[in-house]
């Protein structure tokens, strides 16, 4: 066997920005370090080539921070959105201008420590996962209330979106480039970014690190803004739902004659002698069941067009991994 390819591993830092005035300064002060080039905990290099800043049109004059940060810094790439379209509009919007060989995606508020974005690497190539997410060391730093209902709204998720480690969704991720541009490529508008991902990741890891302060200001999440979120991320977690109502008119369809017969039979045996009851409850079990199996096969052609609208490939052909950088330590 070959030794390690000694060249270091390229990342691409994706930051969407919207109110970052007072901390992306001291984060990029950080990440400056990392441009020089790092070594992990276990010994492979790396190196931060580019930090790419989403302006998604804040209400603090992060835009002028990020002007002068460019300026500045050789290695930030400004990105400007028209007007605020989101989180997870302005990180697929900076993965999408990225070109580094990794991709890792944080948050502008310094509650993600640069520093361990070689322990990200080394779990990726350890486990050869396309995606790593961040495993919070420390409790999560919401009330109790707030804690409950995202633990709650991953639960279900993850029941609803077969396949998608929601439980593992988290905004401090490292991403194989070319799976992460795919992403971004084709990702209809309004999908949660982390169902995308799930689409086409062959394999996720985690990595436990612990998360700071959010740089001393509020979270930009109000209960609106959450509210909005989940419901987002449960739109997105495919048409299981909608398969639920397909299933639920084809059963009742089935039901509808076997409960006529026993109305019919209760009706001769004299169990009730309510004229028109037994006529009346037949009728309306069978048409109950025509309706339901009719909106089914309504709710099958919506599926269809809900994974067509959400950009739901139908194959994502990539390069051999042994020639990637999951392949490195292998040559």
């Amino acid at each position: 066997m070959s030794p390690p390819d000694p060249s270091p591993h390229r990342l691409s830092v994706v930051i969407p920005v919207y109110q970052g005035a007072r901390t992306l300064p001291g984060l990029l002060a950080e990440l400056e370090g990392l441009t020089g080039g790092g070594v992990t905990p276990q010994g492979r290099p790396f190196v931060v080539e580019e930090v790419v800043l989403v302006d998604d049109c804040g209400p603090d004059g992060s835009d002028a921070v990020i002007r002068a940060l460019a300026a500045e810094h050789p290695w930030v790439r400004p990105v400007w959105l028209s007007r605020n379209f989101g989180q997870h509009a302005a990180t697929l919007a900076g993965i999408s201008a990225s070109g580094g060989e990794w991709v890792v995606t944080m948050d502008e508020d310094g509650q993600h420590d640069p520093g361990h974005l070689g322990t990200f690497l080394d779990v990726a190539m350890e486990e050869q996962a396309d995606v790593v997410y961040a495993e919070p060391a420390d409790p999560p730093p919401h009330g109790a209330l707030r804690n409950a209902a995202s633990w709650s709204a991953k639960r279900l998720v993850a029941a609803l979106a077969r396949g998608a480690p929601a439980a593992r969704f988290h905004s401090y991720r490292l991403l194989l480039g070319e799976v992460a541009r795919s992403v971004a490529a084709y990702a209809g508008p309004g999908i949660y970014l982390d169902v995308a991902i799930a689409w086409v990741a062959r394999r996720t890891a985690t990595a436990r690190v612990p998360m700071r302060r959010e740089g001393g200001r509020a979270s930009g999440y109000d209960v609106h803004r959450l509210v909005s979120h989940f419901w987002r991320l449960v739109l997105s977690s495919g048409t299981t739902p909608l398969r639920w109502v397909s299933l639920t008119g084809a059963s009742a369809l089935v039901l509808a004659p076997v409960v006529a017969l026993v109305l019919a039979v209760g009706r001769a045996g004299g169990r009730w002698d309510v004229p028109g009851w037994t006529s009346t409850m037949i009728l309306l079990m069978v048409a109950t069941g025509a309706i339901l199996f009719a909106l089914g096969v309504i709710a099958e052609y919506v599926g269809m067009a809900v994974n067509m609208a959400m950009g739901k490939p139908l194959y994502l052909p990539v390069r051999d991994r042994a020639d990637g950088p999951l392949g490195r330590d292998r040559r």
